[in-house]
């Protein structure tokens, strides 16, 4: 009687377990919702301090660039130098924080695939660098003249370029075992390229072989893509941007997925 009564098996939830995804998600919401101050304000300032710094040396002496001026310019690729900047943030600390109070282990245990938890995480980085997104533009209208070309070219390479640098944020939380590994994948691979992405000058000014290793970099196409959205005009093709972040978003997050999958350096 007892043993029929209290059969044990395995809960099944389906193909994905969407309470237990949505609810690490919210967690991972909430992790940066409540130091809102450091996640999302924090990024702002310093965007609003690269404006007033760059407005306040060049002024008006700079001549347009594709078709507007220099300030104009540069707002669009300064939000989304914020945005590339916290989507990895987010991911690498959620990790490796996990990692170092070895609470990462509570993700282990859970009813949770490796699928649900690296695109849990990853969209959760994704979610703080939107949000950041919406609130640089507003504080960014009421400061300078800023146009919007299309929401639809805003919304999807913001969410392209934070999908893959928050899919970057997860493999390098992987793999660093501690946060001076993580700064290194920042100051070697993250600042270089995104500032070598156009985001202060137009491509079309540098030499051939530069603009070929610039139409290489596919943080050009994210700045290019997003500034596309607010001027309608961009150095690169809009197209192969989209196609080629679409590629590197899975690809990126396929890594993210294999590796946590496998448990790499997950305990260590």
């Amino acid at each position: 009687m007892v043993e029929n009564k209290y059969q044990i098996g395995v809960r099944r939830f389906g193909l994905i377990n969407w309470i237990g995804f949505l609810s690490l998600w919210e967690k991972e919401c909430q992790r940066f919702i409540i130091v809102w101050a450091q996640t999302l304000l924090s990024p702002l300032v310093s965007s609003l301090l690269f404006l007033s710094v760059l407005s306040l040396a060049l002024g008006n002496d700079r001549n347009q660039v594709l078709g507007y001026s220099f300030i104009d310019f540069l707002a669009p690729g300064l939000i989304a130098m914020s945005i590339i900047g916290q989507s990895f943030s987010h991911s690498v600390s959620s990790l490796m924080i996990g990692k170092i109070q070895g609470n990462i282990v509570d993700m282990l245990y859970a009813p949770l695939s490796a699928l649900e938890v690296s695109l849990a995480i990853i969209l959760a980085a994704v979610t703080r660098s939107l949000i950041i997104g919406i609130i640089s533009i507003l504080v960014f209208s009421l400061i300078i003249d800023l146009h919007i070309y299309s929401i639809f070219y805003i919304f999807i390479f913001g969410f392209l370029s934070s999908f893959v640098l928050g899919a970057l944020g997860f493999i390098s939380g992987l793999w660093a075992e501690k946060f001076d590994h993580t700064a290194t994948v920042t100051n070697f691979i993250i600042t270089p390229l995104s500032f070598l992405s156009g985001v202060f000058y137009s491509i079309n000014k540098l030499p051939v072989f530069f603009q070929f290793i610039s139409f290489i970099n596919p943080f050009f196409y994210m700045i290019d893509g997003f500034r596309y959205g607010f001027l309608g005009n961009s150095d690169g093709s809009i197209t192969f941007g989209l196609i080629y972040l679409s590629i590197l978003s899975f690809i990126m997050w396929f890594i993210a997925f294999f590796l946590f999958k496998k448990g790499y350096k997950i305990k260590s």
